[in-house]
């Protein structure tokens, strides 16, 4: 994943710096930290700085595009949890199945056993085995 200084976001997106920086203080925009202390930006930050850009222009405070970025992220961890729960049920479900095949196979060897003569059997076994 591409990572952009502030100066490149700001160059890219034509949105000063000093806002990308209030931006990233208020809690908008994500910056990861580097050992120099440079912030870092990812290619979403892009998305993100035109997204808010739009909503102001629609009327939008600073204070509601939060509000609605925090609303979209809680929506996609509850979305994450159900995927999560989804998977886990779907998980016990084929567990369950392939326990029951087994069981269905042992059953039916058991039969076969009981139908077929010991004589019987050990010819099918021989003849299995040049197979």
């Amino acid at each position: 994943m591409e990572r952009l200084k502030i100066g490149e976001l700001a160059d890219i997106t034509g949105i000063t710096k000093r806002t990308i920086d209030y931006y990233t203080n208020l809690g908008l925009l994500e910056a990861e930290r580097s050992s120099s202390n440079y912030r870092y930006y990812t290619s979403e930050a892009i998305k993100r700085l035109h997204e808010i850009e739009e909503m102001k222009t629609n009327g939008m405070s600073l204070q509601e595009i939060k509000k609605t970025f925090e609303k979209q992220r809680a929506y996609e961890e509850v979305d994450i949890q159900e995927l999560r729960l989804h998977m886990q049920n779907l998980q016990h479900e084929v567990t369950t199945l392939l326990e029951q095949m087994k069981e269905k196979e042992q059953s039916t060897q058991a039969q076969v056993k009981n139908k077929v003569s010991s004589e019987c059997a050990a010819l099918m076994q021989s003849l299995l085995s040049l197979i």
